[in-house]
């Protein structure tokens, strides 16, 4: 793997009929993330996308910037919702910068949604796949 400063911003659009596989998926049926009514009778601004489909976006573009890499590790904190639209959808953003140092590579990622970072310190480690 080849040290890149920064990586190419990988963009995403997570939309309502992405939430309900995911939760097919999953297994999560948190109404949360479907049922505007109980999203906002928890306080929440409307439906949002489960932290972990995020999370999977990140490590989506992580192996898009560096395909047959293992990860050796991918994690985050879940700091703000996305919020879905019911109609259309809403886009986040993957960016990251990585470093190589002992044979690994660590890609220190920034995850936004309309502007605001929506997972906290997210980063990934990779091994170079053996070709």
């Amino acid at each position: 793997m080849s040290a890149q400063p920064t990586l190419e911003t990988q963009t995403y659009t997570i939309t309502r009929a992405d939430l309900v596989r995911y939760a097919e998926a999953g297994g999560d049926h948190n109404p949360i993330h479907q049922d505007e009514s109980v999203a906002a009778s928890v306080g929440l601004p409307g439906v949002i996308a489960h932290g972990m489909y995020t999370m999977g976006l990140a490590a989506r573009a992580v192996t898009t910037w560096y395909p047959g890499a293992e990860v050796v590790s991918l994690g985050c904190k879940f700091t703000n919702p996305v919020v879905v639209p019911a109609d259309g959808g809403v886009e986040i953003e993957v960016a990251g910068e990585a470093k190589d140092a002992d044979g690994l590579t660590t890609v220190s990622l920034t995850v936004t949604c309309a502007g605001q970072k929506v997972l906290g310190m997210p980063k990934a480690v990779l091994r170079a796949s053996g070709r």
